[in-house]
């Protein structure tokens, strides 16, 4: 039986991205590259951003070309989804699922559906900005006080590069 994971790719990125002809250009050629010649079958996608986005759609548009190719979104929310919702996400994918390490994340839900998709890939591609800085947010509606909170996409980065992954970052 194969490794699945040496034939995977996994998606992230900021929530707000240029999305520019260039842009578009290289992530296609990337992609492109994984699957003829890494052999790249399956792609894991998230949500929430921007990148998430341009990515699914570029792929969706190779998977024309490259039909065995199998796109499957990993789930941040729902755990539990009835037969409706999941048909639906199977319109414009070939699997969805949560993964349970995952039941009590909390707040840290993203960050752990991230970690997740990167232990199950050898690829990653990526749109990181080490400068980039998430917008200050309020401790709570009662309390004045700003934190700055540290970017998803940055903790991503900083555990794929741990975990040794072919990283693409395309910023």
């Amino acid at each position: 039986m194969e490794d699945i994971k040496l034939y995977t790719c996994c998606f992230f990125g900021h929530r707000k991205i240029k999305e520019t002809d260039e842009l578009k250009s290289k992530l296609y050629n990337e992609i492109e590259t994984l699957i003829t010649y890494k052999k790249v079958h399956t792609f894991l996608f998230g949500s929430k951003s921007q990148f998430d986005d341009l990515c699914y759609k570029i792929v969706t548009e190779l998977k024309e070309k490259y039909q065995h190719i199998k796109r499957i979104y990993v789930r941040a929310e729902f755990p539990y989804i009835d037969d409706s919702y999941k048909n639906y996400l199977l319109e414009s994918y070939e699997d969805t699922y949560y993964p349970s390490k995952m039941i009590d994340a909390g707040k840290a839900a993203y960050v752990e559906r991230n970690y997740e998709m990167i232990d199950n890939s050898s690829y990653c591609i990526c749109y990181y900005d080490e400068n980039y800085m998430p917008p200050r947010r309020k401790n709570s509606r009662r309390d004045l006080t700003d934190y700055q909170p540290k970017s998803g996409t940055g903790i991503a980065f900083d555990y794929a590069r741990k975990k040794e992954l072919n990283i693409i970052n395309l910023k």
